[in-house]
Order: C-alpha cells, then structure tokens, then sequence
C-alpha cells in the first residue's frame, strides 16, 4: 500500500477517535444557564438580533401540539419572540420584587401574584433589609407549554438561572450578605385572546428540576 494512503487512512483513524473523545468529555453536564431557549418550530425565523440565534435545540412533539393548538386561536404567536420577551419579563421581575419595585411589579403580575409577591416585600422592608439581585449568566428559556384555555393563552416556561442576591440589614455596622445560587422554576404567563392589550402577564410560580 502506497506511504500516502496509508497516511490518509491514519489520518482519518486518528480524527475519528478524536471526535469520540469531544463527544465524551467535551459536552458540558446538565442544563445550562448561558444555554439558549429551545429551537423555534419549523417556518419560524429566529431574530438576528438575539445574540444566542442559531444555538438551538429541539422542541418536543407534545410542545409543538401544543403550540399548534395555541396558533389555530391565535395566529400571531411567535414561540421565539415570546421567549425573547419571557426572558426580559423574568430578569425584570426578578429585579424588581428584590429591590421593592412595586411599580415596576404591578403590570406584569396578576392580582394573585402580585399579592403574594407584596407580602414577601414587606416582610423584608419589616426587618429593614435591602436587597439586589444580580444574574451572573443570562437566564436559560425553555418553552414547557403554549396552549389555549378558553379565552385565555397559557404559556409555561422554564427558567434556569444563576442568581447573585446582596442583601443588607438596617445595621449599618452590619457586612452586606452575599448568596450565590443556582434557581430553577416554571413560569407561567396568561393573557386573554383577541385583548387589545397584547402583553402576558405572571399568574404563577413553581419551582422545577434543574
């Protein structure tokens, strides 16, 4: 056998076993924060502008159903763009019921959660404490569910976030307490078809598997 091919063939060999290895060892474990939402169904066109565009994955069929069933009552559903807006909505609110925004909270609570959410503020503002929460990744987006009950749209999403919480007590000899941790919940927004307002709103909150 000439000296060239059998080169070629080692080659070859040599960056299949390569390719085994990356798929063993270079595949990061579990779901990720940075990680993108989950891939748009076929037909939807990602925005350019979203800086995770083309990172991926694969909705599931029950997903999909569900997210069919959504469209036929709602033809303007766009299951990237509302995850686009999810995301935004989650940073927000997660920022605002830390910092006391109550403002900030009314709009994009329902009564229920914004009741709940009112108590858990003024507990904290009770024993003079402050707090800010930062994201140390961008919070991972998977879209769990898109259906339509009755006149409403129900949409449940995913979050995995890592969340940096400073909070400060009204001593002020006292250090600021710092907590870092990994939280992962179900979402779920409403709003009500052929509204004219067309924003979604948090109706509830669950925590998840990470």
């Amino acid at each position: 056998m000439p000296v060239q091919v059998q080169i070629i063939i080692f080659a070859a060999i040599a960056a299949f076993v390569l390719f085994q290895l990356y798929n063993v060892l270079g595949k990061k474990v579990g779901r990720q924060p940075e990680d993108d939402a989950r891939a748009q169904p076929a037909g939807v066109t990602a925005n350019p502008a979203d800086p995770a565009a083309g990172r991926t994955n694969v909705l599931d069929a029950v997903t999909l159903a569900s997210i069919a069933g959504l469209k036929a009552r709602d033809p303007g559903f766009d299951p990237v763009r509302f995850l686009e807006g999810a995301r935004q909505a989650h940073e927000t609110i997660v920022r605002a019921y830390a910092s006391g925004d109550r403002t900030t909270l009314k709009p994009l609570l329902t009564p229920t959660v914004m009741n709940s959410f009112e108590a858990g503020i003024a507990a904290r503002e009770a024993r003079g404490e402050t707090e800010v929460a930062e994201f140390v990744h961008p919070a991972r987006a998977d879209l769990e569910l898109a259906t339509a009950e009755e006149n409403r749209a129900v949409a449940k999403v995913r979050f995995l976030a890592e969340l940096r919480n400073r909070v400060k007590s009204a001593d002020a000899a006292a250090e600021e307490q710092v907590e870092e941790r990994r939280v992962a919940e179900i979402w779920t927004f409403e709003r009500i078809l052929g509204a004219s307002d067309p924003n979604w709103v948090l109706a509830r909150t669950e925590p998840a598997n990470a």
